[in-house]
């Protein structure tokens, strides 16, 4: 998104093949932004984008509809953007609400039976002006929002987070030349950055990586490597709360690029006691915790999950996946309205899973099935593809 709206040509390397970053490619494109492939590098030439000539398809990426939202706002053309099923009925009212304080023109959608407004969005570009917004909740995609939509805006644009979320957008922008402070939970965007493109060097992720994390400490005599991974503050809370419950993890190779930590990781077998994952830490993890509870319910002293109802509304109710497809392995787990308890010392019986056609589902579910006592199925497999098309092929690689 930034390539596409800076001036010059942006260079990215490692680039995912993940369907929700194609989205966000297709986007750019639609809009003008001129895309190249070479020698497995995506180039962007960027620049002044312009009206797309049918609506944006954001696919399944609910990062791509609402950080492009904010952009889109401060256009001089209306746009639509939407996604697909799963898409439309995550809730958009937390970006409409800043955008419109900005003075951003959006219409979204109703759904039966629920309050709020819903993609597909239309989207009447118009001059904006900065905010001083405070989060009403945890959410790296609305402060991302809010600041993309600052970008045009007329004054300085501040978010202030309950809770500090990732910050990868702060430092990409500040990469890109914007004038951008970080103090604590309060962020500064000055009004009129110019932009310019980049060379860019994406790492591993670590949330993807943490599917073979997890398998790696329940598969016995277990010693993996997992290079380039992005080690981030704001994301390595992970590997914090897995040392904290037992586990083997090394960290090795550390060098920066591009404003971001990366370094290698070793894992090895290990007992892991369970844990309790609440408040600051919940919004730090909220990616990991479908393949933490594989974890916890293996672990001795199992999981506690709180303050997660943030899951209940992501590609699917996570809470509610989690909690069929562990009683289909025979596993026990209470639910709440915003998290879980699943007690530890338990096994994982053969069974047919239903990742109900989301990608963390599929993988974390995979893992369970790596430690299960017999063959399961796993009905939408094909959904990993949204993050991480090549993930069964790498876990079969490691696992034998």
């Amino acid at each position: 998104m930034l390539g596409g709206i800076a001036e010059g040509v942006t260079t990215i390397h490692n680039y995912s093949t993940g369907a929700d970053c194609q989205s966000t490619l297709a986007c750019m494109a639609a809009l003008g932004a001129r895309i190249e492939r070479v020698d497995g590098k995506v180039l962007i030439h960027g620049g002044a984008l312009s009206e797309p000539g049918e609506p944006l398809d954001a696919g399944n990426s609910g990062s791509t509809i609402r950080m492009l939202s904010g952009i889109l706002a401060a256009q001089g053309f209306v746009s639509r953007i939407g996604g697909d099923e799963s898409l439309s009925k995550r809730p958009m009212d937390r970006i409409i609400r800043p955008l419109k304080e900005m003075g951003a023109h959006i219409e979204g959608h109703s759904l039966a039976g629920r309050g709020g407004s819903f993609p597909p969005l239309t989207i009447h570009g118009r001059t904006l002006h900065g905010i001083d917004y405070t989060l009403p909740m945890a959410s790296a995609q609305v402060k991302s929002c809010v600041l993309l939509a600052g970008l045009f805006a007329a004054g300085d644009t501040i978010v202030r987070e309950p809770i500090r979320t990732r910050d990868h957008t702060e430092i990409a922008l500040q990469e890109f030349g914007a004038d951008i402070e970080v103090h604590q939970r309060v962020i500064k965007l000055a009004a009129g950055a110019q932009l310019t493109g980049r060379e860019v060097v994406v790492p591993g992720d670590l949330s993807s990586a943490a599917f073979f994390l997890v398998a790696a400490l329940l598969m016995p005599d277990a010693n993996l490597v997992i290079h380039n991974v992005g080690l981030n503050p704001t994301r390595s809370s992970l590997l914090d709360f897995l040392a904290g419950v037992g586990a083997s993890i090394k960290v090795i190779d550390v060098k920066q690029s591009g404003g971001e930590l990366i370094g290698s990781l070793r894992i090895r077998a290990s007992k892991i006691k369970g844990g309790v994952i609440e408040g600051a830490l919940t919004a730090a993890l909220i990616d990991e915790i479908p393949a933490l509870a594989i974890l916890g319910a293996a672990s001795s002293g199992g999981l506690v999950v709180k303050d997660a109802a943030e899951l209940r509304v992501k590609e699917t109710d996570r809470i509610a996946e989690i909690e069929s497809n562990l009683k289909r392995m025979g596993v026990e787990i209470e639910t709440a309205a915003d998290g879980f308890r699943i007690p530890g010392g338990q096994k994982f019986h053969a069974a047919e899973i239903d990742s109900a056609g989301d990608h963390r589902i599929a993988m974390a579910f995979a893992v369970a099935a790596l430690a299960a006592d017999g063959p399961c199925t796993i009905l939408g497999a094909e959904s990993a593809g949204v993050s991480f098309p090549e993930f069964f092929s790498t876990l079969r690689e490691i696992a034998h």
